[in-house]
């Protein structure tokens, strides 16, 4: 088996002190994408990654952001927004998040596979939903979601090419990472009261639609759990939602179709080791590439 696994470990240094490490020569994946490393280079911890090769975008926002691809041999390529692919400039609307830290990806050196990894912005509500008494910050006029979906709309350009330069290439190609959109009402526990919340807004969940396709893409894991309620992989740290697993599935492997048919389990590391090293849990697939 091939295992992969993605994770948004909300800071590599808090994550350690809550057993990061543990978990990563425990699960013995072969690659794992990380998304908010937040962490300069210079800052890292000593054995941060433990023994994987790291392709690691930290981008320039002190205390955000940074993502990364770790893999057992190192990779054939790596490619970032902040040195754009010669055949893939990057679409306008993503210029402006070249730096950011938002996007990595590697062309495998031992299978033929690209693996990327994608932090996507959280967003916020459109202006005609922002509502003062209801909200932890002010009111902003739309802007964080007018952001998030100009964002979208941009990388959905970059995927489609990211895709098909892989196939090109005689690779099959997986995104993985914190979407920050959960697609249907299976993948929020509350989903009934999250119509009006960012990352579950109708016009976001067509997004995600948009990109998925029996041709295209695949989401492995609700294709492993066609009818399960999650497997949820994000938790607010406020109240029980932990505890009592009322959370949302934000975090996902895309995969080209014969990849995906290739996976043949998918579990979210909730409570591996007893350990919450974050607000989300990783995702890990086996893929039998055999």
């Amino acid at each position: 088996m091939f295992r992969i696994a993605t994770a948004n470990i909300n800071g590599i240094r808090a994550a350690h002190r809550r057993g990061f490490g543990d978990w990563l020569a425990s699960r013995a994946c072969d690659v794992v994408t990380l998304q908010e490393v937040r962490c300069p280079v210079p800052l890292l911890p000593d054995g941060a990654f433990g023994d994987y090769q790291v392709a690691y975008d930290a981008g320039e926002l002190a205390g955000r952001n940074g993502v990364a691809v770790l893999t057992r041999e190192p990779a054939a390529a790596v490619r970032t927004w902040a040195v754009p692919a010669p055949d893939r400039p990057l679409p306008r609307a993503l210029r402006t998040h070249a730096n950011e830290g938002r996007y990595v990806e590697v062309d495998l050196a031992d299978v033929p596979l690209t693996v990327a990894s994608l932090y996507l912005p959280k967003g916020g509500l459109p202006a005609h939903l922002q509502d003062p008494k209801r909200m932890r910050e002010a009111p902003d006029g739309g802007a964080k979601y007018q952001r998030k979906m100009a964002f979208m709309a941009g990388f959905a350009r970059h995927l489609a090419a990211s895709r098909k330069a892989a196939v090109a290439a005689g690779r099959e190609f997986l995104l993985t990472g914190d979407l920050n959109v959960a697609h249907q009402s299976l993948d929020v526990a509350a989903y009934k009261r999250s119509n009006q919340t960012e990352g579950f807004l109708p016009e976001e969940r067509a997004w995600l639609a948009a990109q998925l396709s029996p041709r295209t893409l695949v989401d492995v894991v609700r294709r492993l759990h066609p009818d399960t309620p999650g497997p949820y992989s994000w938790w607010s740290w406020l109240g029980r939602a932990y505890d009592e697993d009322r959370g949302w599935r934000i975090d996902y492997h895309l995969a080209t179709p014969r990849l995906a048919r290739t996976a043949v389990s998918a579990v979210v590391d909730r409570h591996h080791l007893g350990v919450r090293m974050s607000d989300h849990a990783p995702v890990v697939v086996d893929y039998d590439l055999s």
